[in-house]
């Protein structure tokens, strides 16, 4: 009997590379195809760029990066350990003098296909078009010519490079690298269609707060669309740059996710598999009538057919895949462990023996501190696990072959010094709370008092200038309170330099450590840090990580960690601490120093860099969003207050701190935020903008009053002014409807603001005395005189002559002509009314958005 295979076994990869460690990263990739082989896959995916490693940057403007990735792959065509699978490998490659981000796809030491990357990435801190050129020859395959050092291991001279799809001799597969998945004109759309079953990613995506939820359902919508497996591969870890790249590859099939790797974890090398039926693509696809149209007009892709099968014939007892439920971590738990991998990975290759932390007992600091905590937690967890490279690392960093961390709290006393830098403007409640923390998480931990210092550097000063600088409160100037505050926070940096180079002497123990910053992304975007204070370090953690996430965070590890010492520092007022106390209580905090609470940052840094919005933009949305607690006027004042600190401090950003990147608003310079340090920091064209909008809303909302003063009850109101050439007044009285206006016989003209019902106006005083009855006058009378409008729009000033003149006038520029002209008044009030008539008689004709079926008139 004849049987056909139905179920394949395949493979992603998740790796932890660096870029240009070519043996390591070489031994990784073949440590996952061993794994991948070992359980039984025939096909084995792996990550972007994972020969060379992703983060090479201008590296790859050098031929040594293209002579080793060759090189890499001549060992890997060449390993046995390699046979009798598909690999398909990433590597940057040059072809035609033209460089491409590639995938390899080989099989027993033959080279089956070179598929460059279609669509490249240029957003955030991608910026592949520096560096690689797309393939734009869709559907179309070349030749490409092979070093000789592959040719002599393959036998080949050339091999097909482009975009094509390998057909097997049971199913057909095509492939998509990373930011092809994300385009609107995604590459496995049309592959689908021509009937690749199975679409193969390898990616290198890195980890950004609350955004993991994007890349899942990206993936589970692709194939619930288009039905099908899809293989995601992507990086894991610091490859040596401020990105941690996410784990999560993972194998999906027609919407659903069968198996994953680790978001976060030490693994150098995770492996993933699942056997998946071929005939439930092909069901599922058949199903959707729509998609089976459209894939018989589908325009085919050149084939490249490879006699192997990934099923075998006898799989009826392989059981296939379940469906999972993917659990999201929250931003806290995010927080914990990202940042705390990336330092694991920067200290294991940086060849130091540790970290330094100045511990001030506030929220950033204490954050930075619980992260190195929760790393030493992770790492006696993998250590547990059997994991020996992650126990290899630990024993070269502590300096001993012997040790076998067991308990985080003891490693920690090994590689993570504390100190708690006091000076006479420091409280007792904030050093008790450094040194509470610092016994809780179990790191070796100083006070010192850096006011001899501070005295020395000062001395310095007086003895050249004959000045003694002193504080606002000791009847100083703003210049010299800055001063005064600067040297300290500059000292604290000198000092923790100088420890982290030979505390671990001093201790007889080798090596050195690494400083650690602690400015968090808001007050980076505010810069409302000392420059070369201690935020200037080695690197930093919660560079990219929002005061309010941190404060949530703190509050997760409180419980997570048993941290009880988390409590008084949470209550506590954030301060920096530079100032004299006050009667022994702070005088000081970080929110008042800034004119901004962390909350209004937040969203300052969401809107500037998230919406693309600068001072004008911002003001328009936050007028909205603090509709209820501000009025337009306060806005204005916050927004400039933000862009003229934003611009003043720039500058600070060229010398950042390399930092965890977590948020999509980091006004990191380096790479993700590119912007000039050199502002004009009045921003006048952008804040006169602001004002000129501030008026026209003020003149809005007066004018808004006058409507509802006039439209008061659904009866007609009418002032009138019976009395020929302007003598004499009438009351305001209560009118009928008509239809249609009369006919002015009199000759007599009156003037007076008024209301009607229907189209129609009142144009004569015999009309008028008709529609009139004594017995519905109105108890009270009152004045709505072509003046009192006037004054109502223009009330306290609201829009300046100047400004009148030029933008809200007739040609005279005269302030009394602006309730005459319809078309200028309906320009300023655009968001309420609208114009209805233009009549001879009229001088304005406007309707109240709710009134529709109101006038408000006004006649000569």
């Amino acid at each position: 009997m004849l049987r056909m295979g139905r179920k394949v076994v395949l493979a992603v990869c998740t790796l932890n590379q660096w870029a240009l460690d070519f043996e390591g990263n070489y031994l990784r990739i073949l440590k996952s195809i061993k794994e991948a082989k070992a359980r039984g896959a025939a096909y084995r995916s792996g990550p972007e760029l994972e020969i060379t490693g992703y983060g090479c940057n201008d590296h790859f403007h050098e031929s040594d990066t293209f002579l080793h990735s060759w090189e890499v792959l001549a060992e890997l065509l060449k390993n046995p350990a390699c046979n009798d699978i598909i690999v398909d490998v990433g590597m940057p490659m040059m072809h035609k003098n033209v460089t491409y981000n590639c995938r390899v796809v080989f099989l027993n030491s033959k080279i089956l296909l070179i598929r460059p990357k279609m669509i490249l990435c240029d957003d955030g801190n991608y910026r592949e078009t520096r560096w690689f050129s797309a393939w734009h020859k869709h559907r179309h395959l070349e030749d490409h010519f092979l070093p000789r050092m592959i040719q002599e291991i393959t036998k080949q001279k050339t091999v097909p490079f482009g975009d094509g799809l390998l057909s097997t001799r049971d199913t057909c597969i095509g492939f998509e690298i990373c930011e092809e998945l994300w385009n609107p004109s995604s590459s496995h759309i049309p592959q689908s269609l021509d009937g690749a079953e199975i679409i193969v990613n390898g990616s290198g995506c890195y980890h950004e707060l609350r955004k993991s939820n994007i890349l899942v359902d990206l993936i589970k919508s692709s194939t619930l669309k288009c039905g099908g497996i899809y293989l995601f591969s992507n990086l894991r870890g610091c490859d040596g740059e401020r990105v941690y790249y996410q784990g999560c590859s993972h194998i999906a099939i027609n919407g659903d996710i069968v198996v994953r790797t680790k978001q976060f974890g030490l693994e150098e090398v995770e492996v993933a598999t699942a056997v998946l039926d071929l005939e439930d693509v092909r069901m599922y696809r058949n199903s959707i009538r729509s998609r089976t149209l459209m894939g018989a007009m589908s325009e085919s892709y050149p084939r490249i057919k490879v006699e192997f099968s990934l099923s075998r014939d006898d799989d009826i007892a392989i059981p296939s895949y379940q469906p999972i439920t993917w659990e999201y971590h929250t931003p806290e738990e995010e927080i914990s462990l990202g940042p705390a991998c990336w330092l694991w990975d920067y200290l294991r290759r940086s060849g130091q023996g540790g970290y330094f932390l100045p511990l001030s007992g506030g929220i950033d600091s204490s954050s930075v501190a619980i992260i190195v905590h929760s790393m030493a937690r992770l790492v006696c967890a993998a250590v547990k696990d059997g994991d020996k490279e992650v126990l290899e690392d630990t024993q070269r960093i502590v300096g001993d072959v012997h040790y076998v961390p067991e308990e985080p709290r003891e490693l920690c006393n090994r590689i993570f010094v504390t100190c708690y830098m006091g000076s006479e403007n420091s409280s007792r409640e904030t050093r008790a709370r450094a040194k509470d923390l610092a016994n809780q998480i179990g790191s070796y931990h100083m006070g010192i008092a850096i006011d001899a210092a501070v005295g020395a550097i000062l001395g310095i000063f007086t003895a050249v200038t004959g000045q003694v600088p002193h504080f606002v409160t000791h009847g100083g100037s703003t210049r010299e309170n800055l001063a005064l505050q600067n040297v300290q926070a500059r000292i604290r940096m000198v000092l923790a330099y100088l420890f982290a180079q030979l505390m671990l002497w001093a201790r007889g123990k080798p090596g050195g450590l690494l400083v650690l910053g602690s400015a968090n992304v808001d007050e980076g975007l505010r810069g409302y840090m000392t420059k070369y204070d201690c935020s200037s370090a080695d690197i930093n953690p919660i560079g990219g990580i929002s005061k309010t996430d941190l404060k949530r965070f703190l509050n997760f590890a409180k419980e997570k960690f048993k941290l009880p010492a988390v409590n008084d520092i949470l209550e506590a007022p954030p301060t920096a601490e530079l100032e004299p106390l006050s009667k022994g209580k702070l005088a000081q905090t970080d929110e008042e120093d800034m004119g901004m609470t962390y909350a209004e940052l937040s969203m300052y840094g969401r809107l500037r860099k998230q919406n693309g919005c600068g001072p004008y933009s911002m003001f328009c949305k936050l007028i909205h969003l603090w509709k209820d607690k501000l009025t337009p006027a306060e806005v204005a004042e916050k927004v400039k207050f933000f862009f003229r600190h934003y611009a003043i401090n720039r500058h600070k950003m060229t010398v950042l701190t390399p930092s965890y990147h977590a948020e999509s608003y980091s006004p990191d310079d380096n790479r993700f935020d590119h912007r000039q340090f050199l502002y004009n920091a009045k921003w006048k064209w952008q804040f006169d903008a602001i004002d000129v909008q501030v008026k026209l809303l003020k003149l809005m909302k007066g004018a808004e009053q006058v409507g509802k003063t006039l439209i008061s009850s659904s009866s007609i109101m009418a002032e009138k002014n019976l009395n020929i050439n302007n003598k004499g007044s009438g009351n305001l009285s209560r009118m009928h409807n008509q239809s249609a206006p009369c006919e002015n016989t009199t000759g007599e003209k009156w003037t007076g603001v008024y209301v009607s019902d229907g189209p129609g106006l009142f144009k004569c005083r015999e009309h008028l005395n008709k529609r009139m009855n004594d017995s519905e006058m109105l108890s009270e009378n009152v004045t709505l005189t072509e003046t009192k409008l006037r004054n109502t729009l223009l009330a306290a000033n609201v829009v300046t002559q100047k400004v009148i003149s030029k933008e809200l006038c007739d040609n005279n520029g005269s302030a009394e002509n602006m309730c005459r002209n319809p078309l200028l008044l309906a320009k300023l009030l655009k968001r309420k009314w609208t114009v209805l008539s233009l009549e001879p008689t009229l001088n304005l004709s406007l309707s109240l958005s709710g009134h529709i079926n109101k006038k408000i008139c006004m006649c000569k």
